[in-house]
């Protein structure tokens, strides 16, 4: 496995980590190599080193000294710039001397560098021949998000992958898809069968996802952030990815392009929105102002380090989307997510519709509607809210909730990592969890639109703001009520 970007942030706090607990667990690969890929000057021992104390802040399983000792001899640096013809031959013989040593063949190309480089890094390993496994061996690529910031920009990368790994040998990695409550939507879906049969428009009113984070721009991401913005972040790969396995058919099979065709189906059939009026009435877009976040002072999203003081970028975006086919006719999907909201979490909720009021609850406006909650993160679990009876002799209703945690049903101190599912599958050649290329130039081509509206010449929707650590504008909260509907408090 060679990773490229390697002195990144990324490598220390999520891949090796999830290396060194897939080898906790005993699933390792025993030829297992791994070689760090970046510009700076550094030996293998002073890599180790570092990866070694980030491993001991940030491994879901603790850090075993013994465990480490091993597992870290198969750690390697190497160190070139990435335009560098030659690193690339060096790298070359490097991967040949360390199959001599035993690791078997197959490589695994993973880009963790900006985004600029990824058509370099590739255009690179073609040359050198890196591109093509020996025979009866295989050699892959991961890539990172984002993949392209438009339509035009994931095409050209598309283009350029495909000049140099074939689409079967290609990984676009979502972290999102690798979480435990993501992969069990399907499972929800189609092996329970109280759920399939209703999970439609006869049944379903509608279903929110959102995504809060409860942090700004810490770390430095401001500068990145200010030229994505949430929509391009989180919306176009994350959410319209959850929103996807919410609302496929059943596939054919659990092949990768079962599962994956009828995802492009999903992206397909979104409604695209006719103009920037149409924007204007469905999509809000919002910065955060000045506020309060866990008792402590937060500065407005202007004023964050990195950040443009006359910045149009969002940090929050709540969506209404519909979907043209038979089975979500009429059933609206609101997204939503935002920066510096009062906790972490993201969930998706299914809102059926509610019961006629002929015996209870006659003539009041109640909230008797069933809801099921599927929580990604960061307690990973499901529940369903139904109505009960109060105990006594009045005919009298309340809400309970039926609840499943994954950290206490499966006697697990902690779920796996969703990097340690996705690196598992990546290897054994499953490519369920990763995202197809037309399948991110269709939810670019929805996203396009919105882009194009907020940045064209109308400018509309207009910015909103909303004050930090409040769950966000009251404009995103108008989306719902004008349908008679309200955000599920988070």
């Amino acid at each position: 496995m060679v990773i490229f970007g390697a002195s990144g942030d990324l490598t220390g706090r999520k891949l090796i980590p999830a290396l060194y607990n897939i080898a906790a667990d005993g699933e390792l690969p025993p030829t297992l190599k791994v070689v760090g890929f970046a510009r700076r000057e550094k030996s293998n021992e002073s890599f180790r080193e570092e990866l070694e104390e980030m491993n001991k802040k940030v491994s879901r399983q603790g850090h075993d000294d013994r465990l480490w000792a091993s597992f870290s001899q198969s750690i390697f640096y190497h160190r070139s710039e990435f335009e560098d013809a030659e690193g690339y031959e060096r790298l070359a013989k490097l991967l040949d001397d360390l199959d001599q040593q035993g690791a078997g063949g197959n490589r695994l190309f993973y880009l963790s560098t900006s985004p600029d480089y990824f058509p370099i890094v590739l255009e690179r390993l073609k040359a050198a021949g890196l591109h093509r496994a020996a025979e009866g061996k295989w050699a892959r690529v991961v890539i990172e998000k984002p993949f392209g910031t438009d339509l035009e920009t994931a095409q050209a990368l598309n283009r350029a992958v495909y000049d140099t790994f074939d689409e079967k040998d290609t990984y676009r990695i979502d972290h999102y898809l690798g979480k435990e409550t993501a992969q069990n939507i399907m499972v929800l879906r189609f092996a329970n069968a109280i759920f399939e049969p209703i999970w439609n428009s006869r049944y379903i009113d509608h279903v929110q996802i959102s995504c809060a984070e409860n942090l700004g721009m810490e770390g430095g991401r401001g500068g990145y952030y200010d030229k994505a913005g949430c929509l391009r972040d989180m919306v176009q790969n994350h959410l319209l990815q959850l929103l996807s396995l919410v609302a496929m058919e059943p596939p054919t099979d659990l092949s990768a392009d079962g599962v994956r065709d009828e995802k492009v189906k999903v992206f397909r059939s979104l409604r695209h929105f006719k103009d920037a009026r149409d924007v204007a009435d469905n999509v809000v877009r919002a910065q955060y102002t000045e506020g309060t976040i866990n008792g402590k002072p937060a500065v407005g999203y202007r004023q964050e380090d990195r950040i443009n003081p006359e910045s149009m970028t969002e940090a929050y975006v709540a969506v209404k989307i519909s979907i043209d086919t038979w089975r979500w006719e009429g059933v609206p999907f609101y997204l939503r997510v935002g920066k510096q909201l009062p906790k972490k979490t993201t969930e998706i909720s299914i809102h059926f519709k509610r019961p006629p009021h002929v015996l209870f609850n006659k003539g009041t406006e109640d909230d008797s509607a069933n809801v099921l909650v599927m929580r990604i993160q960061p307690d990973e679990g499901i529940s369903l809210r139904i109505q009960s009876k109060i105990p006594g002799p009045a005919a009298r209703t309340e809400r309970v909730k039926m609840d499943f945690h994954y950290s206490t049903s499966f006697g697990k101190k902690a779920s796996p990592e969703a990097y340690e599912r996705l690196l598992l599958d990546a290897m054994s050649g499953d490519a369920t969890l990763f995202a197809r290329g037309d399948e991110v130039e269709n939810a670019w081509r929805y996203i396009d639109i919105i882009e194009n509206a907020w940045h064209g010449e109308s400018g509309q929707p207009p910015m909103c703001h909303y004050p930090a650590g409040s769950w966000g504008p009251s404009e995103a909260d108008e989306l719902l009520r004008r349908d008679g509907r309200e955000w599920r408090r988070l």
